[in-house]
């Protein structure tokens, strides 16, 4: 008997993620109806909720309480499947309020992030919840900007008027690759997807208080990136989003109820980690090896690679976004 080669990982069930509500300066004090949080005393608002960050907490299942970037390092081979490059939790998935004015800012690439010291680098794309009309987000420069004319911006307080500027409306999806110059303005509420990266550097921030990285910014920038609108794929099960390096985001239609093994496109390989986040309405995840998970709006279930078998039920009005890594070749 041939007893070579590695043992069968054990299977890993979905589970639900607790939503981790972070301060930020630009956020808001009052999140209903999207989430029932409120800060009523001097804590700063609310700008973002992670709803992958290493810090969230396993919500549901034999590991509730632990750390996702725990469980990362304990079944990294059941949540990614073989074929991932890393252990390592490859997507930071949040949702943006933003009440005011997020700086001017910018991301690295992998390569300068690790020049830096840091393991990755940020590209990041926006789909659209929420918008109110005439609401805008900085996506890129204009043609022809110089980084003469940005260092000119930053000391006249004019950069805005470099920026390239998109209308946004519900269900559309903005491409921010790493380098591009951005921005977010009040009025949407936004579903960003992104490396798994906290890494950012702020060329203009309003005069508020807080550190600028203007030299490691302009070290980052491009003056043309990919950024903008991006068109989606519409097919007969799913519309895809957005499918590029390092994520894809699909819209599911699920009618009463769609079986797992229907979630992956056929073009995907060999399937590994799913994240399925509920824009709007309710629904379930169940199947036969572990008790059933509720999905409730705004709220993520993590399906590992190594999942059970699985339907999802629509509970009302499931509006289901599906998130998986992509490897860059």
């Amino acid at each position: 008997m041939d007893l070579s080669g590695p043992a069968p990982q054990p299977q890993l069930a979905p589970f639900l993620i607790e939503p981790r509500f972070v301060g930020r300066v630009w956020g808001t004090r009052d999140l209903r109806p999207w989430y029932d949080r409120t800060v009523n005393d001097d804590s700063e608002p609310i700008g973002e909720i992670w709803l992958t960050g290493d810090e969230c907490l396993v919500a549901s299942g034999p590991h509730a309480g632990l750390k996702l970037g725990e469980l990362f390092e304990k079944r990294s081979q059941a949540l990614l499947g073989p074929n991932a490059p890393s252990g390592e939790s490859p997507l930071l998935i949040k949702v943006i309020f933003a009440n005011e004015k997020l700086s001017v800012q910018v991301h690295p690439d992998d390569k300068l992030a690790q020049k830096y010291g840091q393991p990755r680098g940020k590209t990041e794309c926006w789909y659209v919840l929420a918008a109110e009309p005439g609401a805008q987000v900085a996506a890129g420069l204009k043609p022809g900007v110089t980084l003469a004319e940005i260092r000119e911006g930053i000391q006249a307080g004019t950069l805005e008027q470099s920026l390239n500027l998109l209308a946004v409306a519900p269900g559309e999806l903005i491409l921010v690759d790493a380098g591009t110059v951005h921005a977010i303005w009040p009025g949407s509420i936004l579903l960003e997807t992104q490396q798994n990266c906290d890494l950012t550097y702020r060329l203009y921030d309003y005069g508020r208080p807080r550190k600028l990285h203007i030299e490691k910014a302009l070290e980052a920038l491009r003056l043309q990136t990919h950024a903008g609108r991006v068109q989606p794929k519409v097919l007969p099960d799913r519309t895809i989003l957005i499918d590029t390096d390092y994520f894809r985001v699909e819209r599911i239609p699920v009618k009463a109820t769609r079986a797992g093994e229907s979630l992956p496109d056929q073009g995907e390989p060999v399937p590994g980690l799913a994240y399925l986040f509920a824009a709007a309405g309710a629904g379930q995840v169940r199947g036969l090896s572990f008790e059933p998970i509720d999905l409730q709006a705004r709220g993520i279930a993590a399906i590992p690679a190594l999942s059970p078998r699985f339907v999802v039920e629509d509970l009302g009005s499931l509006d289901l976004i599906r998130i998986t890594p992509n490897w860059p070749k």
